[in-house]
């Protein structure tokens, strides 16, 4: 499956010409954070009682040093405010290099932007042996070996300063190791995007027993609340790599001294560019009969975005052991996609990927894509609490801050160059052999990126406005939610339209607490959702949204019962299934499986079975119901993909092990 990667690395300011200079140095004085050089130590602070969310009721760091590279760009002081993490991606990063903060500089600095307030400070712990074994942009100082040093020069002195009882008072947020484990799941151990590098790092264990240790030093620190990093939708959001990942999360949880009491919660899309949202279309829709999920950009997976990719992660997470109460943290720096090119509702249902391509928002060339992408926009701005098991909304990654360069340039941080920063390169298998869509003329990871802030400036969604702040009023929740219609596949709802002090520009449909749908205007008040299983009782919800992003509150949920099914008026029904294997590295397997209606009526449901001719069992299966005893194997359609229309085609796919050959079975199909 595809995968995507990112790099970042601490500033390194290029010189400002005078005014800029002064105007970047004005805007970090409105900061309370008078000089860029570390401050005094400040007296003991009474330690911070530990609480569920951070960053409830808190302040956020503002670095003065990012914020003084955002006021020096045209209309950066806007969003010169907002909280940026510190990256602590070398071991002299800790004390400071070349006139930049240290560690101690940062927080003493946040303690004085406290002001005795409950405060948090964010920073990115990133320095594991043979780092981000899979990229080149972002490779660090220690080789695959030294977990020695890792954890004496670089774990242990971060650990001696953030436990000082100056900073007891800072909620201090730690993002650890990006990309680090979940490198282990996609790009080891024989999978077709592997390289020998990762293979490497799975086989030493570095990267568990680094990120074990990490999480034990930190989490022994009353005040410090770990996040580790779990990917993004666009790179484990296939059932194949999510249950997987969630493992090897679990195991480094545990390993080096650990246990899951130190890790506070996850963050996702950490300095990558994964859609917040997807407002035209849902992994549940269908065009003519065809799953999206069948289209191009979503290419069976469950997931078309960050929110809903950092739920359904967050609940694997708490089956797997973690602590039921974890929360989520989503990088919402650079994957604001607004702009020109930014659609304005869903695309056109002559096929599955017309209707993709033509609603999603993230305008990028494939998901894998990560260095300095070309169109996209700031996000939504830093928020506390903004969804359901969902503790902030973050800019973790600087923006402005270039991912890598796109032609070699000689450093002495261990920066390679890695050719999906370049413009012109092609592809490889983890983008499924795409355009990189990366900005031309990008220096080094870390180092500032004019051309690059200025894109997510123009690009911002919601807009940016004077303030930086953008509409944050969300519309009125909708009423009179009410059924309309109802056949044994199909409910048709209405509701009255919402109002806003900007204007309403559509409406999200949830059934059972899933988006299903969206509708784009402000009079679209009505949706028929479709798919459904006769004789079943769905719960709706109808949620107004603005310009800005801002949600209303959901409105009273509406139970509607299906009518009772038949098989399209006595006609005929029937269906073949065809079987293919997408990609086999020995010892497993994806596959996917096509259904399509061959009777001269619709079906209401279908079920596929067959036997198998060697050890292979099924591990994982999505958009269908599996039943699995021996050898023989059943699946039938899941409740949203069973109506077919005469012709139409679904199906549905999955992960399985085997030991041997992997012969092809042969497939029965019945459709009702």
């Amino acid at each position: 499956m595809p995968s995507g990667h990112h790099s970042s690395g601490r500033p390194r300011r290029r010189p400002l010409p005078l005014l800029h200079r002064l105007r970047a140095l004005a805007a970090v004085a409105a900061l309370g954070a008078a000089t860029l050089l570390p401050v005094a130590t400040a007296a003991p602070a009474q330690a911070a009682a530990r609480v569920d969310n951070p960053y409830a009721g808190a302040g956020v760091y503002v670095n003065p040093e990012w914020a003084a590279n955002a006021a020096a760009e045209p209309g950066g002081s806007a969003v010169a405010g907002q909280p940026t993490a510190v990256w602590l991606d070398r071991i002299s990063a800790i004390s400071g290099t070349s006139g930049h903060l240290g560690l101690r500089g940062h927080l003493d600095n946040a303690v004085r932007q406290a002001a005795g307030k409950p405060f948090v400070v964010q920073l990115v712990v990133y320095d594991l042996p043979g780092r981000d074994c899979a990229a080149l942009a972002s490779n660090g100082e220690l080789g695959p070996t030294e977990i020695g040093r890792y954890r004496t020069e670089f774990i242990d002195p971060i650990a001696a300063v953030l436990a000082d009882p100056a900073y007891a008072g800072l909620r201090i947020v730690t993002t650890v190791e990006i990309d680090s484990l979940p490198n282990l799941v996609t790009n080891a151990g024989g999978t077709a995007t592997a390289t020998p590098q990762c293979d490497t790092m799975k086989a030493n264990g570095n990267y568990v027993n680094g990120v074990g240790y990490a999480l034990a030093k930190l989490g022994a620190i009353p005040n410090v609340y770990n996040y580790v990093d779990a990917g993004h939708h666009g790179w484990l959001g296939w059932d194949s790599n999510l249950g997987p990942a969630v493992d090897v999360l679990h195991q480094a949880a545990t390993a080096a001294g650990s246990t899951t009491a130190n890790v506070h919660g996850f963050i996702v899309n950490t300095a990558n560019y994964s859609a917040l949202k997807e407002p035209y279309y849902t992994v549940d829709d269908s065009v003519n009969g065809t799953s999206v999920r069948q289209s191009a950009w979503v290419d069976w997976n469950r997931y078309v975005d960050e929110l809903s990719y950092a739920q359904a992660f967050r609940q694997k997470a708490v089956a797997a052991g973690f602590d039921p109460a974890i929360g989520m943290l989503i990088d919402t720096s650079r994957n604001g996609w607004g702009g020109a090119a930014r659609p304005t509702g869903p695309g056109a249902r002559t096929s599955v990927d017309s209707y993709v391509d033509g609603g999603r928002t993230d305008r990028r060339f494939q998901t894998g894509n990560w260095c300095n992408q070309s169109g996209a926009g700031l996000g939504e701005r830093p928020r506390t609490a903004p969804e359901p098991g969902i503790d902030a909304y973050v800019w973790v990654k600087p923006p402005g801050e270039s991912d890598g360069a796109s032609r070699l340039i000689p450093n002495d941080e261990g920066k390679g160059f890695d050719r999906m920063c370049d413009p012109t390169y092609t592809g490889n298998a983890r983008n499924n052999f795409h355009l990189s869509g990366a900005l031309p003329n990008a220096p080094l990871a870390g180092a500032w990126f004019s051309a690059q802030f200025q894109e997510l400036l123009k690009n911002a969604y919601p807009p940016v406005t004077g303030d930086g702040t953008g509409d944050t009023t969300p519309p009125s929740t909708p009423a009179g939610l009410r059924s309309t219609g109802a056949t044994a596949a199909t409910v048709s709802l209405a509701w009255t339209a919402s109002t806003d002090d900007v204007g309403v520009t559509g409406y999200d449909v949830r059934r059972n607490g899933t988006l299903v749908g969206s509708t784009s205007g402000a009079a679209a008040i009505s949706y028929t959702d479709n798919g459904l299983t006769a004789s079943t009782a769905y719960g709706y919800t109808v949620a107004a949204r603005d310009a800005a992003g801002n949600s209303s509150a959901a409105s009273p949920v509406l139970t509607v019962t299906t009518a009772a099914g038949g098989g399209g008026g006595g006609g005929n029904t029937g269906c073949t299934a065809t079987y293919r294997v997408g990609s086999d590295w020995g010892g497993g397997f994806n596959a996917d499986v096509t259904v399509t209606n061959t009777g001269t009526a619709a079906a209401t449901g279908w079920k596929v079975t067959w036997t198998w001719g060697g050890t292979q069992q099924i591990t994982n299966l999505w958009n269908g119901v599996l039943t699995q005893s021996g050898t023989g194997v059943s699946v039938a359609n899941a409740p949203y993909n069973g109506a077919l229309a005469a012709g139409a085609s679904t199906g549905f796919g999955f992960g399985a092990g085997y030991s041997g050959s992997n012969p092809a079975p042969t497939l029965s199909c019945t459709a009702s």
